[in-house]
Order: C-alpha cells, then structure tokens, then sequence
C-alpha cells in the first residue's frame, strides 16, 4: 500500500529503480535479469531503513539525484562518496537518516567509485512488471532513468524501532583511490578456444575500463589474445573469426571476446551470442565492477568454484542484517 511519495527535483545521471533478485525467468524473452550492479551496498542501505534487505531502491550513478519527500520516513545512502546534504546540510552516508516531510535530499558527484543507493523506508511502490521492480533502462521495461519532476510512490515502513543504525567501517566496501581493481574471476567456459599463454595473460596484464562501459557490459582494453587451433580450424557454422562460435548461452559475468575486445556482460546483458567466454568474474566480484569507472585498471585473479562459493558466502555474512550497529 502507498503511504507517501517522493518527488524527483534533479534526476542525477541515469537514476534507475531497481530491486532483488532481479527479473527472474525471462531471459528466453530477451528481457535481462538486471538488478543492482553494487549488491553490497544496496542491500545495506535496505537494512539501514528497516527494509527487507533486497526491497526496491534507487541506484544512481556517478552524479546523484535531489529528492524532496512529502513524508517522514528513513533514509540511508550508500556506496561512494556522493557528499549528501538534508535541506543543506551534510549528513553521513551509511547511517539511518530521519527525513521530515518538505525536506530534500541532494547527492553530489561520486568522488570514488561509480555507482550509490538510496534506500527509503517502505521501499518504492512503482508497479511490478514481469515479476520486479528492476529497471531495465535501455528498452524501458519496468520504467526508464528518472527525470524531472517524477511523482515516486512510497510502500508501508515495516515495523521499526526507531532507532539510528550505522554499518560499520569493516563491514563496507572499500572502493578504489589508486584506479586499480583486483576482480576474483573463474577459467571458462571456453578458455580452450585461447592459446594456453594467452590464458596465463589474462590473469596477468592490466585492462583498463572503457569509457563506453555500462550496466549492459564492460569493456575493456588490454594485450591481444591468441587463440587454440580448435578456434581457427573449425567448421564454418562457428563464424569466421576466431572468437566467433556457435550461438550458445552466456554466463553472468562472462567475459564476452569480441574479436580482441574482452566485453564482461553483466546485469543489463544479452543471455546468448555467438562470441567464445573464455573467463567468467564471479558473482560475488560484481560490486567491484559496479565501481569501476571509465580509465581505472582491472586486475583479474584467478580462483575456481569453491573459490567462487566462499566469496559468494562471505559476501552473504556481511550484507546480513546483524551487521548494523546503533548510533
């Protein structure tokens, strides 16, 4: 039920709506499963308000949205530095704010990272489309990018006890001040379509982020490949190029080889192609992704599926609600 709203007075750069887990089941559809880039931060921007943790949010990035809300309620901002101020004043990010009604929110430029989350008690209470909330800004399914003078309306606050809780310091992501990234990342599926040297490569050289990356995926500059004699002689159903392979599905978080061009599909990606994924970044790596901005380096460390499932655990332990601490 709608208790309230919230008005957009700036919409930032390409704030979206988006929410847990995401588009589920509709991949066969063409629709992308979406969802926050940064899981980590937007879960405990929920937790801050007395959400459940994956309740719809805002996800803004580099240059934040001004809200003005008609209600009181809680707010929290999390992930980078984007410099908030209540009415003018600033105020902490990673902590509960209370918000009287009349009084606006303003968020600056991102001085790391990329991407923040604004969290609001009762969460958005924009209609469901195909099972979430998530927007999947480039074919406008489930809305679009906010823009000015938008009504959002606002859910029922979950029972709360009022109290101002903060996540502490350890229990935070920490984004990069030297525009290097390391990013945990798994061999495969197609890594022996690569000269085994240019698989070692990877895991090795430094690749900087394009500025044309985005939610759809992440382009990146680096060496250039080799590839197995399986990938330049085959048959002709498979492409001309050696990165060309039958159409077949990809992985969340494929590491997509167009050509020389490695591409890391991530939350608002195409689910099948005809290009070889010879590494796949693990799930739990995502919100490194989410913060990487256009110039910085990635480094790729190479783990495997156990190693996949401990990041993914641990990740779990901190996005949990007993994190939070009163203020």
């Amino acid at each position: 039920m709608t208790t309230g709203s919230v008005t957009v007075l700036k919409p930032g750069l390409e704030t979206t709506e988006q929410e847990l887990p995401g588009r589920i089941g509709y991949l066969e559809r063409g629709f992308p499963i979406s969802g926050p880039f940064d899981s980590w931060s937007f879960r405990q921007a929920n937790i801050l308000v007395g959400n459940p943790r994956d309740t719809a949010a805002l996800e803004c990035q580099f240059l934040g949205p001004t809200l003005r809300f008609d209600t009181d309620l809680s707010v929290a901002v999390t992930g980078p530095d984007m410099r908030p101020k209540l009415d003018g004043a600033p105020v902490p990010m990673w902590q509960t704010l209370r918000v009287r009604a009349g009084q606006t929110l303003e968020l600056g430029p991102a001085l790391t990272g990329a991407r923040a989350y604004i969290a609001i008690s009762g969460g958005l209470d924009t209609p469901v489309v195909h099972g979430s909330r998530a927007v999947y800004r480039m074919a406008r399914v489930g809305g679009q990018a906010l823009v000015k003078d938008e009504v959002l309306p606002i859910g029922s606050p979950h029972a709360s006890r009022g109290e101002i809780l903060a996540i502490p310091e350890a229990a935070r992501p920490r984004f990069s001040v030297d525009r290097r990234l390391e990013v945990e990342a798994l061999a495969g599926p197609n890594d022996d379509w690569l000269d085994p040297a240019s698989v070692e490569m990877f895991f090795s050289a430094d690749w900087l982020v394009q500025a044309k990356s985005n939610r759809t995926g992440m382009c990146l500059t680096g060496p250039e490949f080799a590839f197995a004699a399986r990938a330049i002689n085959k048959k002709s159903d498979h492409g001309q190029d050696p990165s060309n392979i039958i159409d077949h599905g990809y992985p969340s978080g494929a590491v997509n080889l167009a050509g020389q061009t490695p591409i890391i599909l991530v939350n608002d990606a195409p689910s099948t192609g005809g290009f070889i994924n010879p590494f796949t970044v693990a799930g739990a790596a995502f919100w490194k992704l989410a913060q990487a901005r256009p110039g910085e380096v990635l480094c790729f460390r190479r783990i495997d599926r156990e190693g996949a499932a401990r990041l993914r655990a641990a990740l779990y332990r901190v996005t949990s609600e007993g994190v939070a601490i009163r203020v």
